[in-house]
């Protein structure tokens, strides 16, 4: 969880219900770790990656960033937000989402 109180950040409760609704969810976490349970649709993007990938964010809508415990995607979503992305940090991470009980996904991104 970041520190800072200019990072806009949910918790897992409400990336649920976002999510019910179409969320976009980036995951920046290794991909290993993405292959081994991630948020159902999310989109993997490692963070080492963001910099070159970046163009694959939508930059129409809210960005909802997940990592394994919410501070690689505090960091990523520093980034975007300083690049104009609408970035928002999921407090917490998968493994809050996984503790909450909310469904997870294994494999590959498969876009």
């Amino acid at each position: 969880m970041s520190d800072d109180p200019a990072l806009p950040e949910i918790d897992v409760g409400r990336l649920a219900e976002l999510r019910s609704d179409g969320a976009w969810v980036l995951d920046v976490r290794q991909p290993d770790e993405y292959e081994a349970g991630h948020v159902p649709g999310a989109h993997h993007i490692p963070l080492d990656q963001l910099g070159a990938r970046h163009q694959e964010v939508p930059t129409d809508r809210e960005v909802y960033v997940v990592c394994a415990l919410g501070g690689r995607s505090a960091i990523a979503t520093e980034a975007l937000k300083g690049a104009g992305y609408r970035a928002v940090n999921v407090a917490g991470g998968t493994q809050a989402w996984v503790d909450a009980g909310h469904p997870v996904v294994e494999g590959p991104d498969p876009s």
